[in-house]
């Protein structure tokens, strides 16, 4: 009897082990889009006031853990019994996230007055009520976790392609530790962006002397924030573009040899630039043509 408790021991180390060696092997497959989920999220994590900062990325975070929870069932049954369903699936999220991206670039160089007003008025928290702020940040909560989403299936679904013939708990296991890393990581990394203003000021009440250490660190810190904000938005948008190629490339036939002689993140950014510009049209002609069908 102890002979098969230890042995039942010893078969769980054993699958424990192998866990950790295909989650390393899983996590560094996953890396460039965990880099790109972090510069999208990190831009949708910041532009609230400071006090509001991390009770918001925790609602992001709670979001995020929750849409791994819906995609880890899902993508192991696809996967199972209708492996083009998982295809579809992301390409129909990397056409939002194309959408999106393409959406930026195009109110950069062609802002509309309606949405400057609203940006000014925005960032004037004076003349915004305490429920237009609570409005403004719960739709920014949502937009971030519906991003996140589409982000976490990329994530999973490459995931699942590393242990792709291994056994289903196998499979869970080493998924799930990808999910949880992929989620505690990016938006660990998200919180300290966003803090860093507070963790620089603590820095330089340290010493009064203005060439310590504590003092320079502290307000490089303090500066580089807004240069940091700022890049995020570019940065993202960029992601947005890259990760929607990625995805239109790696799963649909036809673009595999698309630009072939240009390095693949080029590659990936003009196709998700492309793929982003038809999908603005498509979704501006339909909102032009149902007005005009409603005034009539």
């Amino acid at each position: 009897m102890a002979s098969g408790f230890f042995a039942l021991l010893d078969d769980i180390a054993s699958l424990m082990d192998d866990v950790v060696v295909m989650s390393k092997i899983s996590t560094k497959k996953t890396a460039g889009i965990l880099g790109d989920d972090l510069a999208v999220n990190a831009e949708k994590a910041t532009g609230f006031l400071a006090s509001r900062e991390l009770p918001v990325l925790w609602a992001i975070t709670k979001g995020s853990a929750l849409n791994k929870l819906i995609i880890l069932p899902i993508a192991f049954l696809l996967s199972a019994f209708a492996p083009w369903g998982v295809t579809l699936a992301l390409i129909l999220g990397g056409v939002y996230l194309a959408f999106e991206g393409f959406e930026k670039v195009f109110h950069f160089f062609f802002p509309h007055k309606h949405e400057d007003a609203e940006v000014n008025h925005a960032e004037d928290d004076v003349n915004m009520s305490e429920e237009d702020m609570r409005v403004a940040e719960k739709m920014k909560v949502k937009s971030a976790i519906f991003t996140d989403f589409i982000l976490s299936v990329e994530i999973v679904i490459i995931a699942l392609g590393t242990v792709i013939g291994k056994p289903i708990l196998f499979q869970v296991l080493v998924v799930s530790v990808v999910a949880i890393i992929a989620t505690i990581g990016v938006y660990g990394i998200v919180a300290l962006i966003v803090r860093m203003d507070d963790f620089g000021l603590k820095l330089v009440s340290l010493s009064d002397n203005k060439k310590s250490i504590s003092n320079i660190v502290g307000n490089f810190l303090i500066r580089t924030l807004p240069w940091v904000i700022k890049s995020l938005s570019v940065i993202g948008t960029i992601a947005l573009l890259m990760v929607a190629g990625g995805i239109f490339v790696h799963n649909i036939d036809f673009l595999h040899h698309f630009l072939e002689i240009l390095p693949s993140f080029i590659r990936d950014f003009i196709v998700g630039l492309i793929v982003g510009s038809l999908a603005f049209l498509l979704v501006k002609s339909f909102i032009f043509i149902k007005k005009k069908l409603l005034k009539e």
